[in-house]
């Protein structure tokens, strides 16, 4: 779906709700929701912390929150599709909003001693590795998540959402495998999908004259 050039020139004029094809505003709706959920994640992070890893009311808040921002992700994307509300402003903001809620909760994680910091720190590697890339590549163009680059923040969200719901003190330990699993696979897709933006970053270059 082609970008209109107002969105282009980062114009806060144009469509911001109703679908279309006349200019679209960068104060559209689905990248509102986009920013708000950036804004969530400081609240979701001191919720889990201030709870100290029990398992409170404020964990199960804390929990049922992420949940809702992560979930907002399919909200704006839908919206931004079905009604044209496209734009590089949105394309740029999304895969950093996820990033911003992803990290803050594995790091939340770590403190609380929950997640290895070795899976933290590796799934963070990755993501601002990629995000700093995104960053060099405005200059030539916006580069959207990827089919993979979706999928691995699907099964990070998953893992995530399985370690900050207390189900272990619910059910028995036998969940903390269930969790471990979903973790290993959103580390596996992480790094899987990580090194597919490097390949294809390597053959889309074009020779410097």
């Amino acid at each position: 779906m082609a970008v209109d050039p107002a969105s282009r020139a980062g114009s806060m004029r144009g469509r911001v709700i109703r679908g279309g094809d006349t200019p679209v505003s960068n104060g559209n709706i689905a990248n509102i929701i986009t920013i708000l959920r950036i804004l969530l994640a400081p609240v979701f992070v001191w919720m889990l912390l201030a709870d100290g890893g029990d398992d409170g009311a404020l964990r199960w808040t804390a929990a049922a929150l992420f949940v809702l921002a992560i979930a907002t992700d399919s909200v704006d994307g839908i919206l931004a599709r079905r009604r044209n509300l496209i734009t590089d402003l949105g394309k740029l903001l999304d895969p950093i909003a996820d990033k911003v809620l992803i990290g803050g909760a594995l790091i939340a994680l770590s403190l609380l001693g929950e997640l290895w910091w070795w899976v933290t720190a590796l799934i963070l590697l990755r993501e601002l590795g990629i995000t700093v890339y995104r960053m060099i590549a405005l200059r030539d163009r916006v580069i959207p998540a990827s089919r993979g680059g979706k999928l691995k923040t699907i099964a990070q969200s998953i893992a995530i959402s399985l370690f900050l719901f207390p189900f272990d003190r619910v059910l028995g330990d036998w969940v903390l495998w269930v969790d471990y699993a979903a973790m290993a696979v959103a580390v596996v897709l992480t790094i899987t999908s990580g090194v597919d933006y490097l390949l294809k970053a390597w053959r889309s270059r074009e020779p410097r004259r």
